[in-house]
């Protein structure tokens, strides 16, 4: 029996899996998160959520499908296990680190739209009265 190919036969759909699962569930949980990032936009805020979830995608999976390989040749059943450790520990670090950065970069962007820089100063002291227009000529 190649234990190679039974470490890829493994290793593939697991890491497909939690791929799929963590978008799912990022794309619905973050839609709330991004409304406070764009407030009063909901479709802008849909459309960064979708965009998101594809790159998150093209990223993850495209690692995947690259770490997939292994340059020695798995011997055995612990060899196995080894193997699958190193490779799905690498993907879900690899999910968990782009997440973190996406969070990062949003939760900037909140801040900058809701920091004091964004809301226009008051005047300087109260009206004291009303002042009538000039009579045109």
């Amino acid at each position: 029996m190649d234990y190679t190919v039974v470490s890829y036969a493994v290793y593939l759909p697991i890491a497909v899996g939690v791929t799929i699962w963590v978008a799912r569930t990022l794309s619905r949980n973050g839609r709330l998160f991004l409304t406070t990032v764009f407030p009063g936009d909901e479709k802008l805020a849909d459309a960064v959520n979708h965009l998101l979830v594809v790159g998150f995608y093209l990223i993850n999976l495209g690692f995947v499908v690259l770490w997939m390989r292994t340059s020695e040749q798995v011997t055995d059943l612990q060899g196995v296990f080894n193997t699958l450790s190193v490779k799905l520990g690498s993907v879900l670090l690899a999910i968990g680190w782009m997440h973190l950065g996406n969070v990062y970069v949003l939760n900037r962007i909140r801040r900058r739209g809701s920091s004091a820089d964004s809301i226009p100063p008051r005047p300087p002291v109260a009206p004291q009265g009303w002042t009538p227009q000039p009579a045109q000529a």
